[in-house]
């Protein structure tokens, strides 16, 4: 019986944005990175200079696009795009402070912060078909795509540039946690995150590196 090998997956967070700053909710709103975030993605791309990738592929936004532009740069490559790799969508949390989210919406909010994983969130005004995923169907999206590009290079080695939400995905399916268990780690802006895959087989062999980001290797790029 022969095996598929590992993919090694870096799963990265496109860097800082200026709603991350300040704590408002991204989910598909097409956000560009702030100026520390644009520093971030460089500094990530010159750590990764000396890794050989076999391909790199980013979220359609803008603020993980442009995080994967500076892997690539210094990987000498292109990079593809993918809407599978975007944020949770939030319906109409989109936009919102998070310190703003329970006096807006009381009863969705109670129903976020309870970790229920069929509730989706409500309807953006704008828009009443504009309607959140639920967990369980987030989850679901990020673990397939996931599983299709470790499927697609076997063996080999990929960076997959995303968004906090899609990293979360990923560490409670290597780590076995449920999807109303409270999150337990932080996923920090510009992080490498490493994981291997092999079919529905996820481990993770590490977390939230961010030893590029130290504040001398920022003011110098």
């Amino acid at each position: 019986m022969t095996t598929t090998p590992f993919t090694d997956i870096l799963l990265i967070r496109h860097g800082e944005t200026a709603w991350n700053a300040v704590r408002r909710i991204q989910g598909h709103l097409n956000i560009p990175l702030n100026e520390a975030g644009i520093k971030q993605a460089d500094a990530l791309g010159r750590a990764l200079a000396t890794e050989k990738l076999d391909a790199i592929f980013s979220s359609d936004l803008q603020r993980a696009s442009q995080t994967a532009a500076a892997i690539a740069q210094y990987q000498h490559q292109e990079f593809t795009q993918d809407p599978r790799l975007r944020e949770r969508c939030f319906g109409g949390f989109e936009g919102v402070l998070y310190s703003d989210l329970q006096e807006k919406f009381p009863s969705a909010y109670q129903d976020w912060q309870a970790r229920n994983p069929e509730v989706r969130f409500p309807a953006a005004e704008s828009n009443r078909d504009y309607v959140g995923e639920s967990m369980r169907e987030f989850h679901a999206r990020c673990l397939g795509v996931i599983e299709d590009y470790a499927a697609r290079f076997p063996g080999g080695k990929i960076a997959l540039v995303a968004h906090g939400g899609v990293l979360e995905c990923a560490y409670r399916a290597a780590k076995h946690l449920g999807l109303n268990a409270p999150r337990e780690v932080t996923i920090f802006n510009a992080s490498i995150n490493r994981f291997q895959i092999s079919g529905s087989t996820i481990k993770l062999v590490q977390w939230g590196n961010i030893a590029h980001l130290d504040m001398r290797s920022l003011d110098e790029s």
